[in-house]
């Protein structure tokens, strides 16, 4: 009698079930709560999702003898784990990850919400939208890619490649590092993964993202002389002096970094920008004319640029107008001065960036993983078109700098991403369930 031939991959795995996916989600939301991450006020706890998955995919596990699935849980702090998922392929260094799928979310202020943020809801006309803190970012991913490794477990076929699942902590804030994919890829856990293409399934859209921006935090302090304002000829006035300074430096960088030739090529819907954000000073009354005031603000930068190469030069801009005070800066009235000659006075300027400076990533667009993407997305959402935004996706530029072909996607909403009334699309879900499915396919394919 002749063998069967086997199922294709996506007849034999089949969709995404809905109750399944949201009996997980619905308990992942449950703790998120306790998953918000803005130390001190919020130190998240990801071991709680951590063991929602281990338990979802233990019956299917190596350690029950259910199925072939390898779990394990590595935490380099309390209470914030990670989770390593193993479905072994039959060839060795053929391998596809799913990774970035984080378990802490931003916090939530439930008074500005239309609903619950910490528990899974429904709107009441329309059964497709999931609502709660995490369902876009990220708890709907750690949920999506859970089930297709639950249902890999489940089903069991024969594949070349090995699929890993990597669900990390500690993404939302890098004051604290070391204890998310930074340690494992320290510690040297993920480098068969470099074999394969690696996707970082963390943005949104349902399109495969290509290019992020780097981010620079930059503090511009100036320091003047405070004095009465009815005498501005005694003083240096310090706001004045950031404002011109801030003008000088804009000027300055856009001068050094103009749009570059790739971000076209990238798609990226801006070029790199320098903007302040928020202003601060000591106080004082409206008579006085203020000693000292700080400008805040961010960089965001296309990956073509150095982050390094572009703190090196603020400092220059900074050094150079402080040594040249009296022209470097346009000033404001006929007694607005930066200098005051007779008492031997001169304002300074002060740059400082703050340590989670991060760089942007432009992904290759000739690997296969990126032709992978492209082509399942084209299949499964009807249409592909590759986007770049100089929002900031921490970790992935570090680790294509270790030798990993990176690739970035998201089934989340673009548009609910950090805000109130946080919610996804279980029909989005689907769809990327459905992409996952056929980029195993395609590089089971290959010779």
């Amino acid at each position: 009698m002749a063998s069967t031939a086997p199922a294709p991959l996506k007849d034999a795995v089949g969709g995404l079930e809905r109750d399944g996916f949201v009996a997980l989600l619905s308990k992942l939301i449950g703790e998120s709560a306790r998953l918000q991450n803005d130390p001190p006020t919020h130190r998240p706890q990801e071991d709680l999702v951590a063991q929602h998955v281990v338990d979802a995919l233990r019956p299917v596990s190596t350690e029950t003898g259910g199925g072939p699935l390898i779990v394990r849980k590595v935490s380099y702090a309390e209470g914030r784990s990670n989770v390593i998922v193993e479905y072994p392929g039959t060839v060795p260094g053929r391998v596809v990850s799913f990774v970035g799928m984080h378990m802490d979310v931003v916090p939530a202020n439930p008074s500005e919400w239309d609903f619950d943020p910490f528990s899974l809801t429904f709107d009441s006309e329309d059964k497709d939208k999931l609502q709660g803190r995490g369902t876009t970012d990220c708890l709907g991913h750690v949920a999506l890619v859970a089930q297709l490794m639950q249902r890999l477990g489940e089903v069991k076929p024969a594949l070349k490649h090995s699929v890993i699942a990597v669900f990390i902590a500690n993404e939302e804030n890098s004051s604290v590092t070391g204890i998310g994919v930074d340690g494992l890829v320290k510690d040297g856990l993920l480098d068969k993964l470099k074999t394969g293409p690696l996707f970082w399934i963390d943005t949104a859209d349902k399109q495969p993202c290509i290019g992020t921006g780097g981010m620079i935090p930059w503090h511009l302090k100036a320091t003047g002389k405070l004095f009465h304002s009815g005498l501005a000829h005694k003083a240096i006035n310090s706001m004045e002096m950031n404002m011109e300074a801030l003008k000088e430096i804009q000027k300055r960088f856009y001068n050094d970094f103009p749009p570059h030739e790739k971000e076209k090529l990238y798609k990226f819907a801006t070029p790199s920008t320098m903007k302040p954000t928020k202003w601060s000073y000591p106080g004082g009354g409206l008579n006085q004319i203020p000693g000292e005031c700080t400008i805040s603000g961010d960089i965001r930068l296309t990956p073509f640029y150095s982050t390094s190469h572009v703190v090196e030069k603020l400092k220059e801009y900074v050094e150079d107008i402080n040594e040249r005070l009296e022209t470097a800066l346009d000033t404001r009235g006929p007694v607005s001065k930066y200098v005051l000659p007779d008492e031997n006075l001169r304002g300074r300027l002060e740059i400082t960036f703050d340590g989670d400076v991060m760089n942007g990533v432009a992904c290759n667009l000739e690997s296969r993983g990126f032709k992978a993407l492209c082509k399942a997305t084209e299949e499964i959402v009807g249409h592909v078109e590759p986007y770049s935004i100089t929002g900031s996706l921490p970790l992935i530029r570090e680790l294509q700098d270790e030798g990993f072909d990176v690739q970035t996607a998201g089934y989340g909403l673009l548009k609910t991403y950090h805000a109130k009334n946080e919610y996804c699309l279980f029909s989005d879900m689907a769809q990327g369930f459905q992409v996952f499915v056929s980029i195993i396919s395609q590089l089971e394919e290959e010779a």
